[in-house]
């Protein structure tokens, strides 16, 4: 039997979760205050999820950057995939605010957005 300390993140609070697992199945899980901490110790201790930001190239925009991030959670494992994705992309401005840049990401089903306008100079 294993059994894992996770700090929750599904509300302010911060309950330290303790996940305890065997052969890949969460037994149990203890230290939440709320139902969103038993939703979120089992999926952080069976397949964790992240949402990603980070920027991408434009061309002929106020800024060379454009801040971009995932409308939803891909895989933890995944994330320097997605990165690698993202790094591969060049916009030309201009861009609207939630313009999605990459759909359906690595066949996550999540896409990638702008989370900013970006006029053209």
């Amino acid at each position: 039997m294993e059994e894992r300390q996770i700090i929750c993140t599904a509300c302010p609070v911060g309950c330290r979760l303790i996940v305890k697992l065997d052969a890949g199945q969460v037994l149990s899980i203890a230290g939440n205050r709320c139902q969103r901490g038993v939703t979120y110790g089992r999926q952080e201790a069976l397949a964790p999820q992240r949402m990603v930001a980070s920027t991408v190239r434009v061309v002929n925009g106020f800024h060379p950057l454009l801040p971009v991030y995932t409308n939803g959670t891909v895989p933890k494992a995944k994330i320097p995939e997605v990165l690698a994705e993202i790094r591969k992309v060049e916009l030309t401005a201009p861009v609207k605010y939630k313009s999605v840049v990459i759909p359906n990401v690595l066949g996550t089903g999540v896409d990638v957005i702008a989370s900013r306008d970006m006029p053209a100079i």
